[in-house]
C-alpha cells in the first residue's frame, strides 16, 4: 500500500547546527517519515562556513526564526511533526500552538513565557551572552570549556569536546534576551498558546542533569498547559545532560520519541 511519508521537521536551538539532527533524520526515515532539516535564518548549509559567515544570523529573535519555520512548512505537502531541542523545543510549542504541525516534540526546551524558575546553572550556562548587553545584537559563540558546562556536564570531557568540534556554531543573543523579559513583556515573542484545545498532542522531555535547561522549567512549562484538555505528556530522561540529542545515547531519546509518536496515531 502506497502512501505519503510524514514529514517531520528538526528545529535546533542555539550554538548547534542543523545537521547535527543528522542521525535522528536516518533514524525517522527508516520509520516511515520524511524529514526536514531546518535551518535559523542566516545559517550556512554547513557548520564550517556558519563559523565562518557566523554575523550573518546577528540580532535574529524568536519571531524572525519562527516567520522562517513557518515559511518551510507552508512549503510542504502536509502537516509535519516537529522535533525541537532548546530554543527549538520553545520554536516547537509556539508553532504547534498555533497548530503549524500534527504533534509536537520539545526536548529540554527553553523557557516560554510564564515560566518563572530560573535555577543557578541556568544563568550560568547562559552568562556568556548575557555578561554584555550588546550582545543582543550580535552573535555568540561558545567557548569548549563554556560548552561542556552548558551542555556536556554529564558527558566525558573527551566525548564534550569531541560534539563541540563537530556541531556548534555562533548563535544570535536575542533570542535569549526576549525569553529572559518574557515575564515583563505584554507581547513577548516567547509567548505561547498554552491554551489552545485543539492544537496536536506535545511530548515534553528533560534531562535530569541538564544544567541550560533544568528539570524545574519543564515542570513548570508542563503547568503553563493545564488550561488545555490536548494531550501534553512528560518524559525525564535520568542523568542526561543538554547534549541528549548529539551525545553517544541519542538514540535512546530519539526511539522513546518514535513510540510516543506510534502511540498518538498520527
Amino acid at each position: 500500500m502506497a502512501h505519503n511519508r510524514l514529514p517531520v521537521v528538526f528545529i535546533h536551538g542555539l550554538w548547534l547546527h542543523a545537521t547535527s539532527w543528522q542521525p535522528w533524520a536516518e533514524l525517522f526515515t527508516e520509520h516511515g517519515y520524511e524529514p526536514h532539516l531546518a535551518d535559523w535564518p542566516g545559517e550556512r548549509p554547513t557548520v564550517a562556513e556558519t563559523r565562518e559567515h557566523g554575523d550573518d544570523m546577528a540580532d535574529r529573535g524568536i519571531d524572525d526564526v519562527f516567520a522562517h519555520l513557518v515559511e518551510l512548512i507552508n512549503s510542504l505537502d502536509q502537516k509535519p511533526v516537529l522535533i525541537g531541542h532548546s530554543f527549538g523545543g520553545l520554536l516547537v510549542e509556539k508553532l504547534l500552538g498555533e497548530n503549524h504541525g500534527t504533534g509536537g516534540i520539545a526536548i529540554d526546551a527553553a523557557q516560554i513565557k510564564g515560566v518563572l524558575p530560573l535555577p543557578l546553572s541556568s544563568l550560568r550556562a547562559t552568562l556568556p551572552v548575557f555578561k554584555n548587553p550588546a550582545n543582543r545584537h550580535r552573535v555568540v559563540s561558545l567557548t569548549a570549556d563554556q560548552f561542556a558546562f552548558a551542555f556536556g556536564n554529564a558527558l566525558p570531557r573527551e566525548e564534550s569536546d569531541r560534539l563541540y568540534e563537530a556541531w556548534t556554531i555562533p548563535s544570535p543573543g536575542r533570542p535569549l534576551f526576549e525569553a529572559a523579559a518574557a515575564n515583563f513583556s505584554l507581547h513577548s515573542p516567547a509567548k505561547v498558546a498554552t491554551d489552545n484545545a485543539d492544537r496536536g498532542p506535545l511530548l515534553l522531555i528533560m534531562g535530569g542533569e541538564d544544567h541550560t535547561v533544568p528539570e524545574a522549567i519543564t515542570r513548570s512549562t508542563l503547568k503553563q498547559y493545564r488550561g488545555s484538555p490536548a494531550v501534553t505528556d512528560l518524559v525525564e530522561f535520568a542523568g542526561r545532560g543538554h547534549s541528549l540529542t548529539v551525545d553517544g545515547a541519542w538514540r535512546l531519546v530519539a526511539e522513546s520519541c518514535l513510540s510516543w509518536l506510534d502511540a498518538q496515531e498520527l
